[in-house]
């Protein structure tokens, strides 16, 4: 995997929406917080675009923005501003030759999952993290905490209390996934996601318990339960139950698409559509332990760790 280098005061990030619209209030927070951070932003030419409706701009333009900020060599991080929807729209046309020789860290989650399978694909680490339009929200400083010490190469741990339908255990592997829908979206596309030996994360939002259920089925017929190393659901945020009601609850309806499996899996994760929403990198070699306190998400240590990660521009 490559890993990019890890940002600095005084460095230059990019600020992009690669689906749907901001206004340049929603953004003002995100500027002070990267100023404090010591950061200097450089904005997408169609970031505040009014023109199109729900999108920030055409895909052409969206796609445009994306790309400059992918090639430019000063540019060390791109910060998506949003979820919603969009990303895949402009995914298929963009080219990452230059970013490949230069690699910076792609930031966000949400929609941005389909960003984050697309570099899983080309073996690049990326963060998954809360995004500039929720650096306003209510308990949002955790996340920011959790964001800053990913990005400036900080040592850091995600942590779970204890949940009912837990299964303990201990993996390592590379940590992948993030929202169902995109994960879902994924299958049978080029980003669609190698499972095996890795750790899966899900989140949701606003979505019936049956379509949660039913993209669990297909995941599951796809068969990414069948070789996980490990499996992590995070915040169900907003969800709703048809009438009449589909009696099966979240937790339940996981254990039962991977019955038979063996491997650890954890529930309750502070990473999704809630705060705390805690930074990540997507792709990277992480540990699991699932036990009967609580759970816990750390970068692997070790010889194993040096083998799969060099460094910046390096792929192992």
């Amino acid at each position: 995997m490559i890993r990019p280098t890890f940002l600095s005061a005084g460095n230059t990030v990019a600020l992009a929406a690669t689906g749907r619209k901001v206004s340049t209030a929603q953004m003002q927070k995100a500027l002070e917080v990267f100023s404090s951070w010591g950061l200097n932003v450089l904005r997408a030419p169609h970031l505040f675009s009014e023109k199109h409706g729900y999108l920030a701009g055409t895909d052409d333009e969206r796609r445009r923005d994306f790309q400059q900020m992918l090639d430019d060599k000063n540019v060390r991080a791109i910060f998506c501003a949003r979820g919603g929807y969009g990303t895949t729209r402009i995914l298929d046309g963009l080219d990452f030759t230059s970013f490949l020789e230069n690699p910076k860290w792609i930031i966000g989650f949400s929609d941005v999952t389909a960003l984050h399978l697309k570099l899983l694909q080309l073996q690049v680490e990326s963060i998954h993290s809360t995004m500039p339009i929720l650096f306003s929200s209510t308990g949002i400083e955790p996340s920011l905490e959790s964001l800053k010490k990913v990005v400036f190469g900080e040592d850091f741990t995600i942590q779970a209390a204890a949940h009912r339908a837990n299964r303990l255990g201990q993996a390592t592997g590379p940590v992948l996934g993030g929202n169902l829908s995109l994960l879902t979206d994924a299958l049978g596309t080029s980003s669609d996601p190698d499972t095996a030996g890795k750790i899966l994360v899900i989140e949701e939002i606003d979505e019936y318990k049956y379509r949660f259920d039913r993209m669990l089925t297909h995941l599951k017929r796809a068969g990414k339960f069948n070789q996980l190393a490990g499996l992590i659901i995070g915040h169900m945020t907003d969800m709703k139950d048809p009438e009449p009601a589909f009696e099966e609850d979240f937790a339940d309806m996981v254990m039962d698409k991977i019955a038979g499996t063996q491997y650890p899996v954890a529930f309750n994760f502070p990473i999704g559509h809630e705060n705390p929403n805690l930074a990540w990198r997507h792709g990277s070699l992480m540990s699991l332990d699932v036990n009967p306190t609580g759970s816990m998400l750390q970068p692997a240590t070790g010889l194993l760790r040096e083998a799969y990660i060099i460094g910046p521009g390096s792929k192992k």
